[in-house]
């Protein structure tokens, strides 16, 4: 049974996504596909929130739907393990005439229960983004870019598959080039959260590119970005435009509203950078963020097919 409190704090999980450089589940959307994108942003969200820690107050509800002690919201990994056991539970069927069962605890994962049934979805995506998740508790830093986007594989580009699949539209095709998309947001993402993963310990800039540009861990924890940190971020910056750039016929691959729709990812990507350009690439002193203009601009922009 889901307490008024566990509902409200998955309420408060799934209000996140006005807050996202994309589009979750606009309303041009038929409800089918709005009701089973924010079934599965609902997931990520959470997996995400409970890796970097950031439950809050909510924390004990949390613990509670997925039977742990309200004193283990400060475990990740418990968290994380109890989690992906409720994520099996998504996936249980009933043996031909026994017993239905008793389904998961947490409400987000029995919100996902008839879009993973509707869709015919399989466990991996979501497996990927708790083992992402994991590894954000065991890995600080990453050495190369091709250790970045190993982990990106992980973090960001199940989404991407799961929306293909939520829409009926997955080919080996746009899988490659969701792939490149969610890889592109996710590094934008990590640019624009520099100092926040700092404080967390966490640096997703490859060790490599740091030392290329001659920038040091103390240079992130500064107030203000030097000339050395604006032309890194600057660099990767134009490293995940090149992503999304390779995503852009994933629109044109399909046809009406889901066109606008993934349009609208790779817009809401470009218009990220274009605010991180427009902050001189000083991810340090501020957080720069897309306005809703810029990602209407960008999405007409990659609905024409351009970058």
């Amino acid at each position: 049974m889901v307490t008024a409190e566990e509902d409200a704090h998955a309420s408060a999980v799934l209000s996140k996504a006005k807050a996202e450089n994309f589009p979750v589940a606009p309303r041009f959307l038929p409800r089918a596909w709005r009701d089973d994108l924010m079934a599965v942003y609902g997931f990520a969200r959470l997996v995400d929130d409970i890796g970097d820690g950031d439950l809050g107050a909510s924390g004990p509800a949390h613990a509670s739907s997925l039977g742990l002690a309200p004193d283990q919201t400060d475990d990740p990994l418990a968290m994380l393990d109890a989690f992906e056991a409720d994520v099996h539970r998504v996936f249980e069927d009933a043996a031909p005439g026994g017993t239905p069962p008793p389904g998961p605890g947490h409400p987000l994962l029995r919100a996902l229960v008839p879009t993973v049934r509707r869709r015919g979805l399989t466990p991996e995506p979501f497996l990927a983004l708790i083992e992402a998740n994991r590894q954000d508790q065991k890995v600080r830093r990453y050495a190369t870019y091709a250790e970045l986007l190993a982990y990106c594989e992980l973090s960001a580009n199940p989404v991407g598959r799961l929306v293909l699949a939520i829409t009926g539209t997955t080919t080996p095709e746009r899988v490659h080039r969701s792939d490149a998309v969610c890889t592109g947001l996710q590094i934008i993402e990590h640019l624009q959260d520099v100092a926040e993963d700092l404080a967390r310990d966490r640096i997703y800039l490859p060790a490599e590119d740091m030392a290329r540009f001659r920038v040091s861990e103390a240079d992130l924890a500064s107030p203000t970005a030097n000339a050395s940190v604006r032309a890194l971020i600057a660099y990767e910056t134009e490293r995940a435009l090149a992503l999304l750039d390779e995503g852009v016929p994933l629109a044109r691959s399909v046809h009406g509203r889901l066109r606008l729709l993934l349009a609208g990812f790779t817009g809401g990507g470009r218009a990220a950078a274009a605010a991180l350009r427009a902050a001189r690439y000083d991810v340090l002193g501020q957080v720069p963020r897309a306005g809703t203009a810029g990602v209407l601009r960008e999405t007409w922009a990659s609905l024409r097919g351009k970058g």
